[in-house]
């Protein structure tokens, strides 16, 4: 099966009340533990690539380690860009095979924003076939590879901006910021987390249809900061979105959800707790592959405990 795009995964997901997972791919050992997760329970998948994922393992191996994977596992599987932040990026990942690109001008001005966004649209629609593009109203606090922003740039969605924007732009889907963050520090100690349904709910009703994105969506699951801290770490404050709220926004209009930390973290901590209890071994088949089984046990729980995609491929 070739890649696919998130057009028709994203319908069936908006009418079944179910989001897909777009993990953030870095090496072999993720690819193969989140397509092995997809692969025992027939769900539909994203696998996606920041710009330090390009810088660290070179845009060429991690296309054909995700070609090797439509192979093995005759799955829909689309291959993103996350976080372009430039045209050029998005050509780049076009023009090498790619079938979706996100560019993020968020940080721009709405004018700004918009033809920028305009700009990639346009070239990746006339593509043959299409590449979908995702774009992205809204600043998440938070930090993950080059993406930094301050608390105080950080900013809601305005939902009284979504319609021009989706108009002007053409773009496939829209990333919302409703108060995820990035990185594994989302709250201050003692800050209840909380997501802004009222705006994504006011988003849905004025672009009744259209795929909604989460990003800085992970949970920071609480055995993997234990164990990260009870071998060598030091995590005390890591906190994340409870998984009942991204359940929640998945029943709803969000039809994409990322996750990135959470895969970091069940990769470290796997490979701390090894380390630590077998500190003469050297070959890293030994401690990747218990890591690549934790990708893949967090993936399952993921993919039916929040997602809801299970047998939608």
């Amino acid at each position: 099966m070739p890649l696919v795009t998130s057009s028709e995964m994203f319908r069936k997901a908006y009418e079944g009340g179910y989001a897909i997972g777009a993990f953030n791919v870095n090496n072999m050992e993720i690819i193969q533990g989140i397509v092995n997760a997809a692969k025992q329970l027939r769900a539909p998948l994203i696998l996606q690539v920041s710009a330090g994922a390009r810088k660290y393992a070179n845009q060429t191996y991690l296309v054909k380690l995700v070609e090797a994977a439509l192979i093995d596992s005759d799955l829909p599987i689309v291959l993103h860009l996350d976080h372009g932040d430039s045209f050029e990026l998005c050509k780049d990942c076009i023009d090498n095979g790619f079938s979706s690109v996100m560019i993020d001008a968020s940080h721009l001005p709405f004018e700004e924003n918009t033809a920028l966004t305009r700009r990639v649209v346009d070239y990746a629609h006339s593509r043959d076939p299409a590449v979908v593009v995702e774009a992205e109203l809204g600043r998440l606090e938070g930090v993950e590879d080059d993406i930094r922003v301050s608390a105080k740039d950080a900013s809601y969605t305005d939902p009284g901006q979504v319609e021009e924007f989706v108009t002007r732009t053409g773009c496939d889907s829209l990333a919302i910021a409703i108060g995820t963050s990035h990185g594994a520090y989302k709250f201050k100690p003692g800050q209840k987390p909380e997501l802004r349904f009222d705006i994504l709910e006011e988003v849905a009703r004025r672009l009744p249809g259209f795929p909604i994105v989460l990003h800085g969506a992970s949970s920071v699951l609480p055995q993997y900061v234990e164990t990260i801290n009870q071998y060598g770490g030091s995590m005390p404050d890591a906190t994340g979105i409870p998984e009942s709220m991204l359940r929640k926004a998945a029943s709803m209009a969000v039809c994409k959800i990322n996750i990135d930390t959470d895969l970091r973290m069940a990769m470290t901590a796997s490979i701390r707790q090894y380390m630590s209890l077998n500190p003469s071994h050297f070959d890293p088949r030994q401690y990747l592959g218990p890591a690549r089984q934790a990708i893949e046990e967090l993936v399952n729980h993921k993919i039916v405990n929040v997602l809801g995609c299970a047998g939608k491929a």
